[in-house]
């Protein structure tokens, strides 16, 4: 059964579902969707244009649906779009998309901890892990998985690859390849994220195959054209094939390696994917020097 605290401040043109509970001084204003059995605590907003499915926790404090923050911003815009399980803690916010049509979205059974920010038009997949004071920029897309650390900044237009893990207090101004992981304090590419991968039922077999696809992308001196062709190559059936999948998706780049390795020329620069033009050029110039 439904229960909503008598302070609590709910549109009449709210949909709220079955066994909801909305709990003190919280506003759930018009054009929402509550879906059934959530938990919505004390004091929280489910703002105008979100729409929340079953079974999700909204903690104190929490703003839901806010406006975006851009100057851009009118009075027409996106909604947020969430699935189910997830769980918001204190303080968070997840804003709305900035234009009719651009939704904010989120998947299934996510956790997002105390302050974390979701800028407009970001879309979180499911089973992440978005931790204490993560601040996502606007279009930031985070594939199914991922685990971002505390103070973790993201910016605009980056996206943060399926099961890697970006450390505490990391500048993420790049795209992160999935199933790696980017250390803290250098912000760079460190190994795969061999631990999450277990934890998520990799098989030795498959664990093999991301370790062999990581050493051609990030440890050798193959062009990235031919990186990611060779890991196309060699992984047609395997989940490495998403390294390539999702490099040659890259418009902003990926972050590089902070180690080459033995036996591998630190001379020469990291990977990173370019445009034809810039890639041929550069090519050109490797090759030349």
């Amino acid at each position: 059964m439904t229960q909503i605290h008598p302070s609590a401040i709910v549109h009449a043109t709210a949909e709220i579902g079955h066994d909801v509970t909305i709990g003190p001084f919280c506003v759930i204003e018009e054009n929402t969707k509550v879906g059934d059995g959530c938990q919505i605590n004390s004091f929280a907003s489910i703002k105008k244009g979100t729409t929340l499915g079953a079974n999700n926790k909204v903690h104190e404090h929490a703003v839901i649906g806010g406006p975006p923050q851009h100057l851009r911003a009118g009075v027409e815009l996106g909604e947020v779009i969430i699935g189910t399980g997830n769980v918001f803690r204190e303080f968070v916010t997840v804003h709305r998309g900035l234009a009719p049509g651009k939704n904010t979205v989120i998947g299934d059974n996510n956790l997002l901890m105390v302050q974390a920010h979701v800028g407009h038009d970001t879309i979180i997949g499911s089973n992440t892990i978005i931790t204490n004071n993560v601040m996502l920029g606007g279009h930031v897309v985070i594939e199914d998985r991922a685990y971002v650390s505390g103070a973790v900044a993201v910016h605009q237009f980056c996206r943060v690859g399926r099961n890697a893990m970006v450390g505490g207090q990391a500048h993420v101004v790049q795209d992160v390849a999935p199933f790696v992981t980017v250390d803290g304090c250098s912000s760079l590419v460190v190994g795969l994220n061999t631990i999450g991968l277990k934890r998520s039922g990799y098989s030795p077999e498959q664990l093999s195959e991301l370790k062999r696809a990581y050493r051609i992308i990030f440890r050798s001196n193959l062009t990235n054209r031919e990186a990611l062709e060779r890991v196309r190559r060699e992984f047609p059936q395997s989940p490495a094939l998403h390294f390539a999948t999702f490099l040659a998706d890259s418009e902003r780049g990926f972050i590089q390696g902070r180690s080459r390795g033995r036996g591998v020329d630190v001379s020469r620069p990291q990977l990173r994917v370019l445009s034809d033009e810039k890639d041929n050029a550069a090519d050109s110039n490797r090759r030349a020097g």
